[in-house]
């Protein structure tokens, strides 16, 4: 192997150990560990000390020009739940149906519609309120509820389109977007199973970990009447409703110059789809304007570290990209020769512990996979792109922003994360590896 890239390769690891070290035993402020860890990054691959401040400014801007307004405008929309009683009556409703011992089936499945149409932080800032409510109606473990819908939640993310990783994966290597669908449903049965209900068996009795406490209800309005389950329901279903419309627009209109594709693409973009919501929220469970404002205030200053940290792992991914570390890490799976599945795999799991970025490991990996997958016989592309979408969310850690949203989202220590959030996602990536490559094997 050429030595340049051995030399990124021992600089990408000790980058990240820099990171964990300074975090989990120096307790250095998140933001902090994630700049020193991007300066050893870049200083030890030769960059140019302004270039390296540059890209790490340019990639802080480019996550939080993704997920800022959606982080804050959800934490808002989940605070309007909490503080109506919306998520205490769809909780109960919930309770009647499924039964206090079943709950954990019900937001796996509330994280399946949800998460089939939204973002991973949309998802989740909108089911955490019921998740809470459900923990504390039900008094059954916090983790027992919580990891299989964190578990469902991502892997709707990183295999199913419309997201963005699986879309560029599926278009890089020719897929069908329908068996990429089906071939995703079928896989995430197993896949969810083991890294959700079955994994949270074992981590409630290892982690301690108790339901944050719910938004405190103002005094001025602890005393409304409830709203009805039909307008917590139509809450909940309006910031779904406008993404869909995207989705759909996409789907069944394929010039991009058409004035309904124009439209969707505005009224279906993320931030805006639940800026929407929010004022519907608002009006819906009949807020006054100062009740909104003083809610959605209260709300969005939870965030405020949580997007600065978001924000340094962003600049921590874009000094790795710039250093070539992620080029750097393609090459060597390249240098394996394995199948095309397992090798596209192999691509995702690596750039995504390098870098953190779920999308930017299935763009990598695809890009790296596709001339071998569109020139061996026998290869279903459907298939590689469930395999690469599974390693794209292996070992989520510290320089992710998904992991400080989740420990945020959830009140968990940094410690309590890893053994839990981190451990999910690795089994997501090992588990969705060899039942992709067993249902390419049996069919």
């Amino acid at each position: 192997m050429n030595p340049d890239i051995t030399q990124l390769l021992l600089l990408s690891a000790a980058s990240v150990i820099v990171l964990i070290l300074l975090i989990a035993w120096a307790k250095v402020n998140a933001f902090l560990a994630l700049l020193f860890a991007a300066l050893v990054m870049g200083l030890g691959s030769g960059m140019n000390p302004m270039a390296m401040m540059t890209a790490f400014e340019k990639g802080m801007g480019g996550t939080l020009g993704g997920i800022a307004g959606i982080l804050g405008l959800g934490t808002i929309l989940g605070g309007l739940l909490a503080a109506s009683g919306g998520a205490e009556v769809l909780a109960k409703a919930l309770i009647g149906v499924f039964g206090p011992k079943r709950v954990h089936w019900c937001l796996m499945a509330l994280g399946l519609c949800i998460g089939l149409t939204t973002w991973f932080a949309v998802g989740l800032v909108m089911l955490v309120p019921i998740l809470i409510t459900l923990a504390r109606e039900t008094k059954e473990p916090f983790l027992k509820l919580a990891i299989p819908m964190l578990a469902v939640l991502s892997i709707m993310h990183g295999v199913m389109p419309p997201h963005p990783g699986p879309v560029v994966a599926l278009q890089a290597l020719h897929a069908d977007l329908g068996k990429v669908i089906l071939w995703g449903l079928l896989a995430a049965v197993p896949v969810a199973a083991i890294s959700g209900p079955i994994f949270a068996r074992w981590a409630v009795k290892h982690v301690a970990a108790e339901a944050p406490e719910p938004p405190a209800k103002d005094p001025s309005i602890a005393s409304r009447k409830l709203p009805s389950l039909k307008v917590t329901v139509a809450v909940l279903a309006v910031p779904i409703a406008l993404l869909l419309t995207q989705t759909a627009a996409e789907i069944f209109v394929e010039d991009k110059a058409n004035i309904i594709r124009q439209i969707t693409s505005v009224i279906g973009n993320p931030t805006l789809a639940l800026g929407i919501s929010v004022i519907f929220a608002g009006i819906a469970f009949r807020f006054s304007r100062s009740e909104s404002l003083k809610i959605g205030e209260k709300a969005i200053s939870t965030v405020g570290l949580t997007l600065l940290v978001i924000g340094a792992g962003g600049g921590f991914k874009g000094v790795l990209e710039a250093s070539g570390a992620a080029a750097a890490i393609g090459q060597m799976a390249t240098a394996a020769h394995l199948p095309p599945l397992v090798f596209g795999w192999v691509c995702a799991a690596l750039v995504r512990v390098a870098t953190g970025s779920a999308t930017v490991a299935i763009t990598t990996a695809s890009g790296l996979v596709a001339p071998l997958v569109l020139s061996t016989p026998g290869v279903k592309p459907e298939l590689v792109v469930v395999g690469i979408g599974c390693g794209s969310l292996f070992l989520s850690h510290l320089n992710d922003a998904g992991f400080w949203i989740v420990k945020e989202c959830l009140g968990l220590t940094v410690s309590q994360t890893l053994r839990t959030w981190t451990v999910t996602e690795t089994l997501v990536g090992i588990t969705g590896l060899f039942v992709a490559w067993g249902l390419d094997s049996i069919f």
